[in-house]
């Protein structure tokens, strides 16, 4: 009793006893005898055909033998190879078990969307539902990224005209399973649809208990099998009800219960189809499905309007989320010197601070003046060998100061520095060696000899320096231009075959300017700069480039890159501001105490490899350093997004920088929605020219920018998996090939696999990244002898 003339009826059953049919009878009879004893009549109601047990007495003994298989039959047919789950991309990790709880958000389509669904249709000889049901699994496909998609959905059960005035469960859930094709259309799409359908209604017999007791799928507790998503279109017969004296309403309950990861439940009014997406809180939050449902509406406005549009075509972005992912969330615009080259501006700098430290290696250390000069008489010699502008010099050095000169002394005379490993092996020295056709080689005398055969003229910078020393101090005149390229770097290709990533000046100093803005925006004048990584990574570009900036150049020697505890000494004895590294190596210098030394660098930037949740925990909360996750492939001048650890309680990749645009599209190349996976492109200064020597490679990886109003503007493919979050930052997730990455290194496996089917002794081989004990990822071959 809510008041004098207001009351609440709650009747509560379980599901056994009766379904959502059940409950128009029990409203009609509950009516029926209302009337009777409120007119001081006695009730009557028409007597029944049949009995529940009736009905079920004569399923059992139908449903056996020769029935039972022909209804099997289907069904295994139907549903062989169909994936045991929909990967849905979900806000949380999904639990080991579910525990059901749920929540609902409201669904609503228009009126005249509804019209023009149910005339499409009738027009197709289909139903309503079909229509609804191939719009749902168009929608989860785009989510999950994938094309077999198997949704669960009621059925009456009453086929005999008997049942229908009883109260029991006769309702069955059917599987129903779409191959959504991109490249097909809506129409197609729904002639698929209503023949599975209408199979489906001919081959309902078989409880669902039943179906999953024969097909035994993989059991799984943290999902319901068979499918996970469902969806309902209520067309029970119900009446409204109306008594002498009385008004009525329904009021909704709220179960606070999900029974699958999702479901969508709709019944025709006259404002249109109305109902709620039902989700598994567990696993969503309620702005995710909020936007799901907004997304479903978008998608559904576009079948009605064109049916005949291929999947692919459909929207699911409104306007404003549109220009939310493809303009507010790129990167922001910023000025850098567009006329300049790399060693013009070094050049620049060591006018400014001719006696400041510029680099310093063990024992040995150049001012800005005592470098400019070395590797102007470096560029002088190298001129007269023919570098110029575009013309490759190859670098094979020890990491040392002679490092740096030889690197500036190549841009000076015009060049592109190429640098090489001496360790690595001699197949892929030889490689490069012939594939740059570089006229020279700047090496160290102790490595002369280690280098395959090749026909450069050898210059040995150590040996060689009282010869260089007699050229003259200053800068060799050339022609080379922001457009030239700065340095080529060399990295893993799937068939054995490594690929050289061209890079001009103009996107290196655009780098500078976009690193300075982000990660370095509260850098001191004069600080001190580790050079961690190998000049043969591309890491290694943006330590180098703090020197044109009055920073000073530590170079971390190869004993302190491979012995952790001599490497946080050094740490200390260089006071170094600066520290780059792979998150692999930040953790073992964090265990080796890097957190507690007196010298604790006030920046690190970790790259080359995702970061895993517990080291950014501990991280984020530390005061000193300020740690930065940066992100960005070789072919895009190696940074392209970035974030402070104590900016996202989780690991992201951050946001775009500055002049760079970031896109993540499906396989249509169309953008996705926020949270849902797809592939990372990337636009803007950064992109670098291609792949030298490889123009089929550089076609396939790097296409038109169909976002830009710039001419000619690219976009490369990236491979990355990753999908944006509600708060504009990108989540990595992982590779769409078989790339991976171990401790900072880019290694195709393919590459790995090539080389053992070489070995005669090799029948078949297969290469994985594995990772048993969490951050310790190691590469494992499998092979057949």
């Amino acid at each position: 009793r809510l008041g004098q003339d207001s009351h609440l009826l709650l009747v509560t059953m379980h599901h056994i006893v009766s379904d959502g049919w059940s409950m128009g009878v029990l409203v009609r009879e509950v009516a029926a005898f209302y009337e009777a004893f409120s007119a001081g009549r006695a009730p009557t109601l028409a007597p029944l055909p049949v009995q529940y047990a009736d009905f079920a007495m004569w399923q059992r003994g139908w449903l056996q033998g020769e029935a039972l298989d022909a209804q099997l039959g289907y069904w295994k047919q139907q549903l062989s190879g169909a994936p045991s789950a929909l990967d849905l991309p979900t806000d949380r990790s999904r639990p080991p078990v579910q525990s059901r709880r749920g929540a609902t958000v409201d669904v609503h389509i228009p009126s005249q969307v509804s019209q023009a669904l149910k005339a499409l249709a009738q027009g197709e000889g289909a139903t309503p539902f079909m229509v609804l049901l191939a719009a749902w699994q168009v929608l989860l496909s785009r989510y999950s990224t994938q094309d077999d998609i198997s949704v669960g959905t009621p059925i009456a059960g009453r086929t005999q005209a008997e049942t229908e005035g009883l109260i029991g469960f006769f309702v069955n859930t059917l599987v129903l399973r779409a191959h959504v094709r991109p490249e097909e259309t809506f129409r197609q799409l729904l002639s698929q649809v209503k023949s599975t359908t209408l199979a489906a209604y001919e081959y309902q017999h078989v409880p669902f208990e039943k179906l999953v007791e024969v097909l035994q799928p993989s059991r799984d507790l943290s999902r319901s099998a068979l499918f996970q998503a469902m969806f309902t279109l209520q067309n029970a017969p119900t009446e409204t009800l109306r008594l002498a004296g009385l008004s009525f309403q329904t009021v909704p309950v709220d179960t606070r219960s999900s029974k699958f990861d999702l479901t969508l439940t709709l019944v025709e009014s006259p404002q249109g189809f109305v109902g709620a997406l039902t989700y598994a809180t567990d696993l969503f939050d309620a702005s995710t499905v909020q936007r799901m449902v907004g997304h479903l509406g978008v998608l559904l406005e576009a079948i009605a309007a064109k049916p005949d549009a291929t999947l692919a075509s459909l929207p699911l972005l409104t306007a404003p989320e549109r220009q939310q992912l493809l303009v507010e969330w790129n990167g922001p615009s910023a000025e850098f010197p567009r006329d300049l080259c790399l060693h013009e501006a070094f050049a620049a700098q060591a006018l400014r601070t001719p006696d400041a430290l510029a680099v310093i290696c063990r024992d040995e250390q150049l001012t800005f003046r005592e470098l400019d000069t070395r590797a102007n008489q470096l560029a002088h010699r190298l001129v007269k060998l023919g570098v110029g502008p575009d013309v490759r010099v190859v670098l094979c050095v020890e990491r040392s100061v002679e490092a740096i000169v030889g690197i500036l002394g190549i841009l000076k005379a015009g060049g592109a520095y190429v640098p090489i490993d001496p360790s690595y092996p001699r197949e892929w020295l030889a490689h490069v060696l012939t594939d740059t056709g570089a006229p020279v080689v700047l090496t160290q005398q102790r490595l002369r000899d280690s280098l395959p055969p090749h026909a450069a003229h050898d210059i040995c910078l150590d040996s060689d320096a009282a010869d260089l020393a007699c050229e003259p101090s200053h800068a060799p005149a050339t022609s080379v231009t922001p457009e030239h390229l700065a340095y080529i770097i060399y990295t893993s290709g799937s068939t054995g075959r490594p690929k050289g990533v061209m890079i001009q000046h103009r996107s290196v100093l655009n780098l500078r300017v976009a690193l300075a803005a982000t990660v370095h925006s509260g850098a001191q004048p004069a600080e001190r700069v580790s050079v961690n990584a190998p000049l043969s990574f591309d890491a290694s570009v943006k330590q180098l480039i703090q020197v044109l900036d009055g920073h000073t150049l530590c170079i971390v020697p190869d004993e302190a890159r491979a012995d952790v505890r001599e490497l946080v000494h050094r740490i200390g004895q260089d006071a170094l501001d600066v520290l780059d590294c792979s998150p692999a190596h930040l953790r073992l210098l964090v265990d080796e105490g890097l957190l507690e030394s007196q010298s604790i660098p006030s920046r690190v930037l970790v790259g080359g490899e995702a970061v895993d949740p517990a080291t950014w925990r501990h991280l984020a909360q530390v005061p000193r350093p300020r740690v930065f996750n940066v992100y960005g492939p070789t072919e895009c001048t190696v940074d392209a997004t970035a974030c402070a650890f104590d900016a996202s309680p989780t690991p992201t990749i951050g946001r775009p920088l500055p002049n760079v645009r970031v896109y993540v599209l499906d396989r249509t190349l169309r953008p996705v929605p926020v949270g849902v996976a797809g592939e990372l492109f990337i636009g803007g200064e950064g992109v670098a020219r291609g792949y030298l020597n490889r123009p089929e490679l550089t076609a396939d990886r790097f296409i038109p920018d169909g976002f830009s109003s710039t001419p000619g503007a690219r976009l490369y493919r990236t491979g990355d998996v990753v999908r944006w979050r509600a708060d504009g930052m990108l989540d990595y997730l992982g590779r769409a090939d078989f790339q991976v990455k171990v401790r900072g290194f880019r290694i195709e496996l393919g590459e790995i696999e090539s080389c053992l089917l070489g070995h005669p002794a090799v029948h078949a081989a297969v290469v994985l990244a594995r990772e048993d004990v969490p951050g310790d990822k190691r590469l494992v071959a499998y092979l057949v002898p």
